[in-house]
């Protein structure tokens, strides 16, 4: 449900140039992103409840990861940019085009998978320095931080500095910019005099605002959740709320809430 969603979307805006714009750009990553997290993660899952065989060697599991970190650090970085694009829209419109122009854009673009790509590299790297010594049970859905850090026994220390590092460059800081755009976008909204016009300029940020929030919750729970043996179940609930549930929703949301993608999805199927 996921895949043909987003695939539609990348579809959609590919082929319709009147969403040929930084938005909708940025969107269209997003749906990448969608594409390939899950595809990650779930045919491996599919794969053990189907046939019973729970096995996954080392190179498929730093291999998944690889593509987990990656996949993760461009969401955290591209809804940072999705977050300025608004701001940009909402604050600053009639200099929209000149500061996101489409060279800036694909710029954007560019840095924001070139940054993660290398992030990842660095963070895999160093995981695989981490020594495992009699455990070899992973007790979750897939190789991600936790998973190994319960198994490990020995060389820590360096990864978790990369990984405190990563987070506070690539997630928190982000955060505080999205807050802080948001405050500025929100104070705004509220000294527009007619109802019509807050509306109107609510509407162009209240898809990706939903999908902040839902990115940030799902992801935080799995994070942030206490490393105890009770908490499996809550870790994997989550994870799968994180790596599939939300990649579906993210489309649904800005589909149903854009009257411009959904005029798209129709010329698209009167033209078919």
């Amino acid at each position: 449900m996921g895949l043909l969603i987003n695939i539609i979307i990348i579809a959609v805006i590919y082929t319709d140039w009147r969403l040929h714009s930084p938005m909708y750009l940025f969107l269209s990553n997003l749906s990448i992103i969608d594409v390939c997290f899950p595809t990650v993660i779930i045919p491996k899952v599919l794969y053990m409840l189907f046939t019973g065989i729970k096995t996954v060697s080392f190179t498929q599991c730093f291999t998944q990861f690889f593509f987990y970190v990656l996949f993760g650090t461009t969401e955290d970085t591209l809804l940072f940019v999705m977050a300025y694009d608004r701001y940009v829209a909402i604050c600053r419109p009639l200099h929209y085009h000149q500061v996101l122009s489409r060279r800036t854009c694909l710029g954007l673009v560019v840095a924001i998978w070139s940054s993660a790509c290398l992030n990842s590299i660095l963070i895999t790297t160093q995981a695989l320095k981490i020594t495992f010594c009699s455990a070899n049970k992973i007790h979750h859905l897939f190789c991600d931080f936790k998973a190994l850090f319960k198994i490990s026994c020995g060389g820590l220390e360096n990864f978790f500095n990369l990984v405190y590092f990563e987070i506070l460059v690539l997630v928190v800081c982000p955060f505080l910019f999205i807050v802080v755009s948001y405050r500025k976008i929100i104070k705004i909204i509220v000294n527009i005099k007619s109802r019509e016009g807050r509306k109107k300029v609510f509407s162009t940020c209240s898809s990706h605002l939903i999908v902040l929030l839902l990115y940030y919750i799902t992801a935080s729970s799995v994070l942030l959740s206490p490393t105890t043996k009770d908490s499996n179940i809550l870790e994997q609930s989550c994870s799968v709320l994180y790596t599939t549930v939300t990649p579906m929703l993210n489309p649904l949301i800005y589909t149903l809430r854009n009257k411009e993608v959904k005029h798209a999805i129709q010329r698209l199927i009167k033209a078919k």
